[in-house]
């Protein structure tokens, strides 16, 4: 059974070495990811709010947030 993991970014240059190097790499049959673009999906930004999620990138498993080096506050996305 796999576990519900959400990553979010905004696109910038952080977030994308984040995609790659962190998200990208979890291991399909313990993790299904989902990766968010909030800069083209605002529509989500709340949701990620809700989640814990002060920055991005950021990684969401299990209900904890963890967030990963910095690239963008999300008041900066709204």
């Amino acid at each position: 059974m796999t576990q519900k993991a959400t990553f979010y970014h905004a696109g910038c240059s952080v977030c994308a070495d984040a995609e790659t190097n962190l998200a990208n790499s979890l291991d399909p049959k313990a993790f299904d990811v989902e990766i968010v673009h909030l800069g083209k999906d605002k529509a989500r930004i709340n949701e990620a709010e809700a989640a814990g999620v002060k920055s991005v990138p950021a990684l969401v498993i299990g209900g904890k947030t963890y967030h990963i080096n910095y690239g963008a506050d999300l008041s900066a996305l709204k």
